[in-house]
């Protein structure tokens, strides 16, 4: 049993009779005879009453009318669905990132909803370090990372600039610095992240080689905690430089440069290397790469290699 046969027979119940039926499907009365008869052999039962010349249904007949519309309903739905999909008039784009990064995707996200307000969007709050294990369990299609994966089965663009950002409160008494050496930050109290990352080993290791002390006295769970504690005149912090804009320009918070803390860091944006994208991600992904073209560094498109790593039987 098809489509075809089904559409077939309906067309002949509408129609009240077999010639007008093969009307309408523009074919010939024997051909929809046999479509038909071929139907009855496939059900085991007759569907219209021989003597009827009307097209008159049998009880089998009249219960498979019922499903043939609902079927033939559904491929129209299904059909219009997926226009719908390649038009952009449905569909959802899924996303993970954590707190930091997903700061980067609320301006490229505005940019998104407001060219294709019909597509649905989730984003996953995940840790970094998880990201790239739900991108290959397709869980999400699109992660944003502040490292790139070294895994050849994700493909990774570099999307965004950023830096290390030394903040303390405005009555902080280095305030008013423009800039200060790191030997002179070996007294002050810093307020962390309770998340180890790639970035907090680099500035600890950034200590230890100017042998200054870095007293990270209290930790805090999130970037947002940090900047309200750091705000209310508790400590001072190396926040990412994306987070602390907004308090920066109404003056909650004072930056205030370290030359030996210039730890530059790129954002990406990582998918799976050989997934095809849905329609909805590839719209996504043009909006990125408009986004860096209208508004340049730091925002950024560009896709670079993963360095060629030496097999372990090559001689040295």
């Amino acid at each position: 049993m098809d489509l075809y046969q089904l559409e077939t027979f309906l067309a002949v119940v509408e129609e009240k009779g077999f010639s007008r039926g093969a009307a309408r499907m523009r074919r010939t009365q024997p051909a929809i005879s046999h479509a038909i008869r071929k139907l009855e052999e496939e059900i085991g039962e007759p569907l219209f009453e021989r003597s009827s010349r009307d097209g008159t249904l049998t009880a089998s007949g009249k219960l498979l009318r019922s499903y043939a519309e609902r079927l033939l309903r559904l491929r129209t739905e299904t059909v219009t669905a997926l226009e719908e999909l390649r038009s952009l008039e449905r569909g959802r784009l899924t996303l993970a990132a954590n707190e930091y990064t997903c700061l980067w995707l609320l301006p490229v996200l505005d940019a998104f909803r407001r060219d294709y307000p019909h597509i649905g969007v989730t984003v996953q709050r995940s840790l970094a370090s998880q990201i790239p294990d739900q991108l290959l369990e397709r869980a999400v299609e699109f992660g944003i990372l502040s490292f790139r994966p070294e895994d050849a089965r994700l493909h990774a663009i570099a999307v965004y600039t950023d830096s290390v950002t030394f903040v303390v409160d405005p009555k902080h008494p280095l305030a008013k610095q423009k800039q200060v050496s790191i030997r002179e930050l070996g007294a002050q109290t810093f307020i962390a992240h309770t998340v180890a990352s790639p970035l907090r080993q680099r500035v600890i290791e950034t200590f230890a080689r100017h042998q200054t002390p870095l007293n990270m006295a209290v930790e805090l769970p999130s970037l947002e905690a940090i900047k309200r504690f750091v705000a209310r005149g508790n400590g001072v912090a190396l926040v990412p430089g994306l987070t602390v804009q907004p308090e920066l320009a109404r003056g909650e918070l004072v930056q205030v440069a370290v030359p030996e803390l210039k730890i530059a860091r790129r954002l990406w944006l990582v998918h799976r290397a050989r997934a095809t994208s849905s329609h909805a991600g590839l719209a996504f992904l043009a909006i990125v790469r408009a986004l860096a073209s209208s508004h340049g560094h730091p925002f950024a498109f560009r896709t670079e290699q993963l360095p060629i790593r030496p097999s372990r039987s090559s001689k040295h």
